[in-house]
């Protein structure tokens, strides 16, 4: 091989591995557990009849989780398990309802430095669209990282179930965790606002805007960058953080009322007069109009990303991938149109 070629070659190599590492989030700042992007495969053994009949919410019970670590070989964790959310949580909107995770100890494990995570899970034990929901939601936080760092993490499983009381398999499903928001903020060097809201003004400007046109991109109502529930902290779907100096990031998460998911038991706020969940709304604010070309420019620069992560997703059906990609599809026939972007971005923008 010639000098050349081999510089060439060194050089191709070097970007690869960069934009690898990139990608993965392969830093100090990131915890282990969300440093690669391969499936998890993990047993969980707990109470899950008992769990799924009382759904608490404020106190552990306790289970373990199991995986095969690549030097360790089968490694059991202590853990904590308990229901979490609102909607999901609901018996009769979900009969598996979303969980959180309490570990016990971690040092020396990939869930190292994630103590307490929240997990997506499937909502419906054996639904083939249930699952599919669950990949499509994963899909929209992966497509968030791809536009910028200041997201949450995501790390995809495939869980086994099994009821401890009677030593019986529940399910076996696909299934997500979620990076810890104090996790969150120390990668991107900021820290947890526990303001009840904020302002447009106080937030990051063209962060704010990216994030507006990606919930418009996902076809997502049920948010508010600024305000929460009464009593509790900022703000409705986003974690508020901020640094003391600059202006502070409201990061977006909870993503399985919306177009690209299409959950079964989604529907739309009837506030909107939409007529289901796939129809698309945009909530961005007018004030940040000044960043909107250069956020749709950034959906243009990441187009061929984006449809290649969808044809990645693991265990992605060959109808999920077509209806996702039509989506997509939709999204930027709008963006390319200066005229549907004027009518149904500008405006539409909130005052």
């Amino acid at each position: 091989m010639k000098p050349l070629q081999s510089i060439i070659l060194l050089a191709a190599l070097a970007f690869a591995s960069a934009l690898s590492a990139a990608e993965t989030g392969d830093d100090k700042k990131t915890a282990p557990l969300f440093r690669s992007h391969d499936v998890l495969e993990i047993t969980i053994n707990a109470p899950f009849r008992q769990i799924m009949r009382d759904r608490p919410d404020s106190e552990d019970l306790q289970g373990t989780l199991t995986y095969v670590d690549p030097e360790a070989g089968e490694t059991t964790l202590d853990i904590g398990i308990r229901t979490r959310g609102r909607f999901r949580r609901q018996t009769d909107v979900c009969p598996f309802a979303p969980l959180r995770l309490n570990f016990r100890k971690t040092k020396g494990t990939v869930f190292a430095k994630s103590n307490k995570l929240k997990m997506v899970t499937h909502c419906r034990n054996g639904a083939q669209v249930y699952a599919q929901a669950i990949l499509n939601e994963y899909l929209a936080y992966r497509i968030l990282n791809t536009l910028t760092e200041n997201s949450f993490r995501v790390r995809l499983l495939r869980v086994t179930y099994v009821d401890n009381s009677k030593d019986k398999v529940v399910d076996t499903n696909y299934a997500f965790l979620i990076e810890h928001r104090d996790q969150l903020a120390k990668r991107v060097g900021k820290e947890v606002s526990r303001a009840e809201a904020t302002t447009v003004g106080a937030l990051d400007g063209p962060e704010t805007n990216i994030s507006s046109v990606f919930q418009y991109f996902i076809g997502n109502t049920d948010f508010s960058p600024i305000k929460g529930v009464p009593g509790e902290p900022c703000c409705h779907n986003y974690v508020l953080l901020k640094d003391g100096e600059g202006k502070m990031l409201s990061i977006p998460y909870d993503f399985d009322v919306t177009g690209i998911v299409d959950a079964p038991y989604a529907v739309p706020n009837p506030r909107f007069k939409l007529r289901n969940v796939r129809e698309r709304l945009y909530r961005g604010r007018c004030a940040n109009n000044e960043y909107l070309d250069s956020s749709l420019q950034l959906f243009r620069d990441k187009r061929q990303a984006i449809h290649e992560l969808v044809e990645s997703v693991p265990g992605f059906s060959k109808k999920s991938i077509k209806k996702a990609s039509r989506y997509i599809d939709e999204f930027y026939a709008t963006i390319d149109s200066p005229k549907r972007v004027e009518r149904y971005l500008v405006g539409r923008c909130l005052r």
